[in-house]
């Protein structure tokens, strides 16, 4: 077997941290950190992820009858009559319970430390470009094109980011709003978007049911009427 192989110590480590590796797999590779260094570096790390854990885990004082049991355990020779007993114990003081809610505890912190290492990939950003029409503000800075927006949306469909990319003139009444704008049906106002600087418009399905973005020139503060009033100044079409 190549230990050298990132992707299996990474895999030993964390079993081995995380106790689920046991027995003969357990005592080989003990045996075997000494001489490779990825593993002790993979254990370590591993330990570093997963030792934060317990700090929330308030310390318990076991019972007589659990050390009597591991005392017998450990001496079935001089296993004396408190050990005995211990079989008669009731249920919250015996070891076997103990030690099965520890098990599940140990597999509980290593699959949220295996999510914590390994999260989920993140989606890239949909980005629409929201270009001038006929009504837009006004030119860029330059003078030479029109000018336009960009919309960054996130993969979950949850956020959007809204930046111009030139110089837009908005007269101090005005304001400029955005609009999602489904295949039928009316538009759905998202906010009012800043001229000069980016906006971030949080929504919950941001991408359900969209076919298009565009933004209108509206009365400062916004629509009035919870629909487009003015002219449309910009529009992006969504693609998929």
């Amino acid at each position: 077997m190549d230990y050298s192989r990132p992707e299996l110590a990474e895999r030993l480590a964390a079993e081995y941290v995380g106790g689920t590796l046991r027995g003969p797999a357990r005592r080989r590779f003990e045996n075997l950190l000494p001489a490779h260094a990825g593993l002790r570096q993979a254990v370590r790390l591993w330990q570093d992820r997963l030792m934060p854990l317990t700090v929330v885990v308030a310390p318990q004082t076991p019972s007589p009858a659990v050390w009597a049991g591991i005392q017998a355990r450990l001496n079935p020779a001089n296993a004396t009559d408190s050990s005995a007993t211990a079989l008669g114990q009731p249920w919250w003081q015996r070891l076997a319970l103990w030690r099965a809610v520890s098990a599940v505890t140990s597999l509980g912190a290593l699959a949220l430390a295996l999510t914590l290492a390994y999260p989920p990939p993140v989606l890239p950003p949909i980005v629409v470009v929201l270009s001038a029409t006929g009504d837009a503000a006004g030119p860029s800075a330059a003078g030479t094109a029109p000018a336009s927006f960009v919309a960054s949306i996130s993969g979950d469909g949850r956020s959007m980011v809204t930046k111009p990319l030139t110089q837009v003139r908005v007269q101090p009444d005005r304001s400029l709003e955005l609009w999602s704008l489904p295949p039928q049906g009316a538009p759905r106002s998202l906010g009012l978007i800043s001229a000069s600087q980016a906006t971030v418009v949080q929504r919950n399905e941001l991408l359900k049911g969209i076919d298009a973005f565009a933004v209108t020139l509206e009365p400062a503060g916004g629509s009035p009427h919870g629909a487009p009033t003015g002219p449309v100044v910009y529009a992006g079409k969504l693609r998929l």
